[in-house]
């Protein structure tokens, strides 16, 4: 289980319109603390951790380099020098 703290949950429910731009899937840090456990979001502190991420679950970067990885949709930095990815 995944421990994500306020600043975490804070981060998503800001930015959650990038990654799911319909809706809203989390309306309280409660709300995205759950979802968030529900779909196996993880919390990573460098943009190396994101790279090996991506590379682990095989999930296509387009091309992206270095600090592009930022600009996708699954990563929300945290502002900490943390970052969450959410797989939508």
């Amino acid at each position: 289980m995944h421990e994500f703290d306020d600043a975490v949950l804070q981060c998503f429910l800001d930015n959650q319109g990038q990654l799911f731009p319909e809706e809203d899937v989390a309306s309280s840090l409660e709300e995205a603390e759950a979802f968030l456990e529900e779909c196996l979001a993880v919390v990573v502190n460098s943009i190396e951790e994101i790279w090996e991420f991506f590379e682990e679950e095989g999930l296509d970067v387009d091309g992206a380099q270095g600090d592009e990885i930022l600009e996708a949709d699954e990563v929300f930095d945290v502002g900490d020098g943390r970052y969450l990815i959410v797989e939508g």
